[in-house]
């Protein structure tokens, strides 16, 4: 069973202020040129986004919106206007927060036989008007040298840690910002472009599964 930590146990975030153009448009742009390289390397098929609504002077409001790409690329021009279109009919005023793109990806076990998991990939795109950023997090152990147990899984980890790296290196290259490892967890933390080796005691790595669910 693969299981998810409840917090990421990496992410990398990229501040793109000043190297791309702010608001939606440019936002859902710039998810779609990242979500083609994920999904070059089986790490993210975009199918759905989601994203919460806030009021200047008021913060957040509670209300959350979900859509359905339903074959729609991210560059898709009518796209923006669609999303705009959920604002809460109470709330004219009502501003979109940072935009999660959800879908399916594929990881690997010891024996090399892939399996596809909802969101194996997490990437987010803030349509800000002050300043664009985008941020890519991950939760299962795949990525890792040991699993939740702390068992050491070289196998598992040579079958993904690779193409993830390879992932993070191309969207650097992409949008010509170095990527900003995000804050330690309880769950890992983002070294370079993977995940921080665990100390390792009498052959085993924390174990973590008193705070990971499946």
């Amino acid at each position: 069973m693969l299981m998810r930590a409840p917090r990421e146990c990496g992410s990398w975030f990229w501040d793109l202020d000043g190297v791309l153009e702010p608001g939606l448009g440019s936002a859902l742009r710039t998810a779609g040129r990242m979500s083609a390289i994920l999904q070059k390397y089986a790490l993210l098929g975009p199918d759905t986004l989601e994203w919460s609504w806030f009021q200047l002077g008021k913060g957040g409001l509670g209300i959350h919106s979900r859509l359905n790409l339903v074959r729609r690329s991210l560059d898709d021009p009518t796209l923006p206007g669609d999303l705009r279109a959920c604002r809460p009919n109470g709330h004219p005023q009502a501003e979109m927060g940072e935009i999660l793109v959800l879908g399916s990806g594929t990881w690997f076990d010891a024996s090399g036989t892939g399996h596809d998991e909802h969101r194996l990939v997490e990437l987010v795109v803030s349509p800000d008007e002050i300043g664009p950023s985008a941020e890519l997090s991950v939760y299962h152990d795949v990525w890792g040298h040991c699993d939740f147990r702390g068992r050491p899984h070289p196998a598992i980890h040579a079958a993904n840690a690779p193409r993830l790296s390879s992932a993070l290196q191309e969207l650097v290259q992409l949008l010509g910002v170095q990527a900003e490892p995000g804050e330690p967890t309880y769950y890992g933390h983002a070294e370079g472009y993977g995940i921080e080796a665990p100390d390792i005691i009498d052959g085993r790595g924390p174990d973590l599964t008193d705070a990971v669910f499946g």
